[in-house]
């Protein structure tokens, strides 16, 4: 008999999630600055996967500056920046609480009746996976840790009419700061984001010289992600940084070479082609062609011709 999945342990709110902590409550009931050397045993407690209703911001560095990336692992000994959204599933690895560093927490009520409530959702980097932080140089390190001083100074005054406002400021330009340095990530990783987009070119010849899509369909960006072990959010942001074009756009730029190579060189009729290619319906094939190439996939073959 199949095992169960446990299902992961959910935390509404931040005073429980201090509670579980054995932190008092914290300062602001929807804003918390954790320090994270004074929850290492408490940590050890925690279920092993949770879900939080809250975003979570934590600085994390390791003993020895190893910090996984893609399929490999990489030498930055500032150590980086892990983001997470609220209904995401979080795990404890092994050796979590040797990771010393802060952790922020912002409730979606914080932010609700805010233009960064809206906003947020323009920060992709919340939809990357751990495996994909941001690493900071040791400027760069100094910037957000001035910032996290801020907001822990900013926590520690009394509640206000102006509490809000002042926090909010100062994780905006948190976010922005973080915007800024996961773009200098994608310039100064060129290299290993190059290899990237080669193994991706190369999935996705071999999805349809493999006739993968005649079968399973069209491929998605999801599935792209998962073979290249990338979070869907953080593949397209790469790309784009790389290319301009984010990765639907480059499997449309397949579809469409596959489309003309097999219209120039085939006496397959348009449908076939559709079908070959994964499409359901032959007019979705043709209406996509046509927007690439302004020209009907008919019209192609008869100029080609």
């Amino acid at each position: 008999m199949k095992r169960a999945t446990p299902v992961p342990y959910k935390i509404d709110d931040i005073t429980t999630l201090h509670r579980l902590l054995g932190l008092p409550s914290p300062m602001h009931p929807l804003v918390s600055l954790i320090d994270n050397t004074k929850i290492a045993a408490a940590v050890e407690e925690l279920p092993k996967s949770f879900l939080l209703n809250f975003y979570k911001i934590s600085y994390k560095k390791l003993p020895k500056g190893r910090i996984g990336y893609g399929q490999g692992y990489y030498d930055f000994d500032e150590g980086g920046l892990v983001f997470t959204a609220p209904h995401q599933i979080i795990s404890i690895m092994e050796n979590e609480t040797e990771l010393y560093g802060v952790t922020l927490l912002i409730h979606p009520d914080f932010i609700r009746n805010h233009a960064l409530g809206k906003d947020i959702k323009k920060y992709g980097f919340f939809a990357y996976e751990a495996n994909e932080a941001l690493h900071l140089s040791e400027k760069e390190r100094t910037t957000i840790l001035e910032v996290l001083e801020h907001i822990n100074r900013e926590l520690n005054n009394p509640i206000d009419d102006f509490s809000q406002d002042v926090l909010l400021s100062y994780i905006e330009v948190l976010l922005n700061f973080s915007n800024r340095f996961y773009k200098r990530q994608f310039i100064t990783r060129k290299a290993v984001n190059n290899d990237l987009l080669s193994a991706m070119e190369q999935l996705l010849n071999n999805y349809f010289d493999d006739e993968k899509a005649l079968h399973q369909g069209l491929p998605t960006v999801e599935y792209l992600a998962a073979q290249l072990h990338l979070s869907p959010r953080y593949l397209s942001d790469m790309l784009r940084s790389l290319t301009g074009q984010n990765a639907q756009q480059h499997i449309h730029e397949k579809l469409i070479e596959k489309a003309k190579e097999k219209l120039s060189t085939s006496d397959l009729s348009v449908s076939e082609i559709a079908y070959e290619l994964g499409f359901e319906h032959p007019q979705s094939f043709s209406k996509l062609f046509k927007i690439k190439t302004k020209q009907s996939p008919l019209e192609f073959r008869q100029g080609f011709n």
